[in-house]
């Protein structure tokens, strides 16, 4: 016994020497190896490329095309090196467009890389917008509105632009936008977004961190309105977020912040930015509203999905884990994110995306040609007036009301960049109400028309080629191949192809 007892003693005290010699010998737990520090206020990606190379290495891939053929709708910047113009994809925004900016060159955005860059190659006369149009490009746009104040606004593009330092000057989105340059903990960094979020009862400093991993995101992939004043200058940039809270930015409470309803957006600066010219109507402009639309109830924001789980889905750098900052579409990447969460196959995946494509698609066109069609008989009913005709005040009033609720959904869905999948039940709800507005709005100009003794064509002729051809100083042409078709082949019954007038194609060089 008194054996057993030694034994069990000289073990307890052999294991008791072997742990505390393995402790005393084992390596320190791991940490992130920082090879430098990174100054308060620096722009340069380059110098924050110096202590994180791979996150930096990955962000400058997002200069590369991906591969052609991923993405049905959301083609941007593929090997195929095509630019791809919007106006020719969906032929009724160059009549809803026409007599603005996007009306001359709408193109298929390529990418972060080229956030400034598609600006500096953009249609000359698309620059009359002024600097301001920065805000959400540039780094530099900060510092601009820091260093000129309300100037900033007011100055033109090629003036503002010309105040970035020359090295940068095609630099698009960069790390000091979404990083703390001490803790590289994520922060917002744009002077609209920080006047902004408060309209929505949140403290930009107290965002927790998977709200920040969309908000971040949702600094420039927001509609924004640039407030004009009554010589028609850009007096300053906000987020229509009035009255809106978090999770909850309706495309109603949007309109009536354009509106200026009581209790939302109330200024002497106006809200129109520009005028229709087929309807001379002075209207708003509703800008890639990514983060209003996806954060409105969607099924991945309910589930406590970011922004950057998609478009920023961790991988792994030989034996480091990174955030990806190659952003792109999941589409383009196999669906890798989406496999994080989903055991599904990647074509599984993928088709269930572009079914949702497919269904908002065919909204998107039913809605945009009816609120063409709308709009088309306002020009009618402005050529009646000019004739002499009497046209009934109140059934026009309401027409133009209806049909401008019309197009700011149509104009949101059309530049919201997911066609749809961000949030395919409101994608839905939004164009059916535009499309509901826009066949109201018909008839009750068809009804004025009537009563003005104004025989009115059951087919209204669109006369599309009039705003696709000759846009601007280039000039550009309508592209037929790159038109988007109806992916259940209805359009042709409500708008017959011989009722749009689409020009046949380029001129010949």
């Amino acid at each position: 016994m008194r054996r057993k007892m030694l034994w069990a003693m000289c073990l307890a005290a052999s294991f008791t020497g072997a742990l505390v010699l393995s402790f005393a010998c084992a390596p320190p737990k791991p940490e992130p190896v920082k090879t430098g520090t990174i100054p308060d206020g620096e722009i340069n990606p380059a110098v924050w490329g110096q202590v994180y190379p791979l996150e930096y290495d990955r962000w400058k891939m997002t200069k590369d095309p991906k591969p052609a053929g991923l993405s049905k709708y959301k083609r941007g910047y593929d090997t195929d090196k095509v630019i791809y113009d919007k106006l020719s994809q969906l032929p009724y925004l160059a009549l809803l467009y026409h007599g603005w900016g996007f009306g001359i060159e709408y193109n298929e955005p390529r990418g972060h890389h080229y956030m400034v860059i598609d600006q500096l190659e953009i249609d000359p006369s698309r620059l009359g917008a002024g600097g301001v149009c920065l805000s959400c490009k540039s780094p530099y746009a900060r510092v601009l509105e820091e260093k000129l104040g309300p100037e900033y606004f007011k100055m033109k593009y090629m003036d503002a632009h010309a105040q970035i330092p020359k090295e940068f000057q095609e630099l698009g989105v960069a790390c000091i936008e979404c990083h703390d340059n001490r803790t590289m903990n994520l922060r917002l960094y744009h002077p609209a977004a920080l006047k902004s979020f408060p309209f929505l009862g949140l403290d930009p400093a107290k965002l927790s961190r998977q709200e920040l991993r969309s908000a971040v995101c949702g600094q420039c992939h927001v509609t924004y309105i640039i407030p004009r004043d009554q010589d028609m200058k850009s007096m300053d940039l906000f987020f229509p977020w009035q009255g809106s809270k978090p999770g909850d930015i309706s495309i109603e409470n949007i309109i009536r912040v354009i509106k200026k309803e009581p209790g939302y957006y109330q200024s002497d600066w106006g809200t129109g930015e520009w005028t229709q010219k087929v309807t001379g109507f002075k209207v708003a402009f509703i800008r890639h509203p990514e983060y209003e639309f996806y954060t409105k109830n969607s099924v991945h924001y309910q589930a406590g999905v970011a922004c950057a789980d998609c478009h920023m889905p961790y991988i792994r750098v030989g034996a480091s884990k990174i955030s990806d900052h190659d952003v792109t579409s999941p589409l383009k990447t196999n669906m890798r994110a989406c496999q994080q969460c989903h055991t599904e196959s990647a074509q599984w995946l993928k088709d269930r995306v572009i079914a949702h494509q497919d269904r908002t698609m065919a909204l998107m066109l039913r809605s945009g040609y009816a609120t063409a069609v709308a709009a088309k008989l306002f020009e009618k009913v402005h050529a009646a007036r000019k004739e002499g005709k009497e046209i009934d005040q109140a059934l026009y009033d309401q027409a133009k009301d209806l049909y401008l609720e019309a197009l700011y959904r149509v104009i949101y869905l059309n530049a919201e960049n997911s066609v749809g999948f961000h949030n395919p039940s409101e994608a839905g709800r939004i164009l059916g109400d535009a499309l509901a507005f826009a066949g109201r709005s018909e008839a009750l100009l068809r009804q004025a028309l009537a009563q003005a003794g104004v025989t009115v064509p059951a087919v209204i002729d669109l006369e599309l080629e009039k705003y696709l051809n000759q846009r601007g100083i280039k000039p550009l042409h309508y592209q037929p191949a790159q038109l988007f078709a109806d992916p259940y082949g209805l359009q042709e019954r409500l708008n017959p192809a011989a009722s749009l007038g689409l020009p046949a194609g380029p001129p010949p060089r």
